[in-house]
């Protein structure tokens, strides 16, 4: 490995490159793991069986564990919730520093997975044969799961946007649904000023939500084409945004209430918070934290940027990964690909997942399972409609984790004080280039 690459990513916390020598760089094609892997190498590993460690924290595997051990009683999976995304993600980084401990599977969110395909710390799929599975996600995901001419993980579910509306507010106060940013905007005013107490979201700076956002618009801030990296928070998409959101900010038209928090399920509960811009798996989170509004709800296409337009965007979702340092990876693929293209699939929906797989987003089942929650609506036709509008060729930095936790040290500033959201943009590009730069990146300005 060039010193120059074993650079990258060395302060990030979360990907030790150095750990990564021996293995992730050697010569030859068994070191590197890009063997062709055949379906018999699959099966007589499955065949022999053994124990596959799973570090993850999404609830719905324990059941698809459980089942893939009945169909192949040689195998154990050894499920582990090491921490949820960031503390899964230290863990991660202490295990490959140490060269012990490694899982053979684990689950890294789209925004996180780009630091570990550039640094190797996960296996290219490609040689297990995961290229023959690109048709059966939707864009959004595989787009995620590719750097390059590798694939760095499958797809285990998405996060297409909708607007989760509470329709009893909405009715009291006669607002329409909005079908534009700046209808989302006259209806936070007339919300607003009925209700001094009721707002239209809860939003005190969010980079999920921003950079999806961001993303609807038609934003495409980041460059990253290997060790080269650029932002740009100034294109035309970016500019829509800005001021559209500003004009929230300045007129206090949301709540500044943490999201997540106790307050804010409260205020989803009483309708002081009136709706959310969020990905397709929040259903299971509103019917879980805020049992006192059921029926109150309702799903919406996400408002457009352009009115008569047709654009959605992704918010949240994971991959399943093979860390470099792992083991059994024949059979930690075959596991993989049961959850995430397999049996496993139908199981997890079951439980209340939201799919990245085509079929069943598409299929008359998944789409008309009614949401006793949202009054009996069919909202998996919108979700599914989302996840076929997102637009392609959305990329993150490969140190997105790192850059998100400076948000609210940058833009955040621009929702508790007189700083601009325009301003707070800019400052965090800077900084995130700055980083960038330190840790060896090629910058471009």
């Amino acid at each position: 490995m060039p010193k120059h690459s074993r650079r990258l990513l060395r302060g990030l916390g979360l990907v030790t490159v150095l750990a990564l020598g021996a293995t992730a760089c050697g010569s030859g094609d068994e070191d590197s793991g890009q063997k062709q892997v055949g379906a018999a190498d699959v099966q007589a590993a499955l065949k022999k069986g053994g124990t596959v460690t799973v570090w993850a924290w999404e609830p719905t595997l324990k059941q698809v564990a459980a089942d893939f051990e009945k169909k192949y009683p040689k195998v154990h999976v050894k499920l582990v919730n090491a921490g949820t995304n960031n503390d899964e993600y230290k863990a991660l980084q202490n295990a490959i520093s140490a060269q012990k401990g490694v899982p053979d599977v684990a689950q890294i969110e789209y925004y996180a997975l780009g630091q570990y395909a550039l640094t190797k710390s996960v296996a290219d799929l490609g040689p297990y044969g995961a290229g023959k599975l690109e048709g059966s996600y939707s864009p959004g995901p595989w787009n995620a799961v590719k750097s390059g001419d590798g694939i760095y993980g499958l797809p285990m579910d998405s996060g297409p946007m909708a607007l989760f509306y509470n329709k009893k507010v909405f009715d009291k106060y006669k607002i329409a649904v909005p079908a534009t940013w700046d209808e989302y905007v006259d209806a936070a005013r007339k919300l607003h000023k009925a209700d001094p107490k009721a707002y239209i979201t809860s939003d005190i700076g969010d980079a999920g939500l921003t950079t999806s956002l961001l993303w609807q618009a038609g934003s495409h801030p980041y460059k990253a084409d290997g060790t080269k990296v650029g932002i740009d928070f100034t294109d035309a998409g970016a500019r829509k945004y800005t001021a559209t959101w500003q004009k929230l900010l300045d007129e206090k038209l949301v709540s500044p209430v943490a999201g997540w928090s106790d307050d804010w399920y409260k205020g989803l509960g009483d309708g002081t918070i009136a709706t959310l811009p969020i990905g397709a798996w929040m259903p299971a989170n509103f019917a879980s934290g805020v049992k006192n509004a059921a029926g109150d709800w309702r799903v919406a296409p996400l408002p457009q940027w352009t009115a008569g337009a047709h654009t959605s965007a992704e918010n949240g979702g994971s991959s399943l990964a093979l860390p470099e340092l792992g083991g059994n990876k024949e059979l930690a693929y075959a596991f993989v690909e049961y959850a995430d293209s397999g049996d496993g699939v139908a199981t997890r929906i079951k439980n209340g997942a939201f799919p990245a797989t085509v079929k069943d987003l598409n299929s008359q089942e998944f789409q008309n399972t009614p949401f006793p929650y949202f009054g009996g609506q069919q909202a998996n036709k919108i979700f599914a409609d989302s996840a076929k509008s997102v637009p392609t060729g959305w990329k993150y930095l490969p140190y997105q984790v790192y850059a998100n936790s400076i948000f609210n040290d940058t833009v955040g500033k621009a929702y508790v004080s007189g700083t601009k959201l325009s301003e707070g943009l800019k400052s965090w590009q800077d900084k995130s280039l700055a980083y960038g730069k330190e840790q060896g990146f090629t910058v471009e300005q």
